[in-house]
């Protein structure tokens, strides 16, 4: 009986393992795509100067 009971353990265990790892593996991919798909794109926010666009405020103007 104990013995059926480590193979139980051990198969749900493996099988955990698994799911794991699988699950693991897919968010690395995704989390490398999103850092690919940032690197790419341009941040709309920022002007060509690379200062925040904060359009006429602190400005003092006549």
């Amino acid at each position: 009986m104990a013995d059926e009971n480590d193979k139980s353990t051990r198969q749900a265990r493996s099988s955990r393992d698994d799911r794991l790892k699988s699950a693991l593996r897919e968010n690395l991919k995704r989390r490398k795509l999103q850092a690919r798909e940032r690197a790419a794109s341009t941040d709309p926010s920022q002007n060509d100067d690379g200062s925040l666009d904060e359009g006429t405020a602190g400005k003092t103007g006549v």
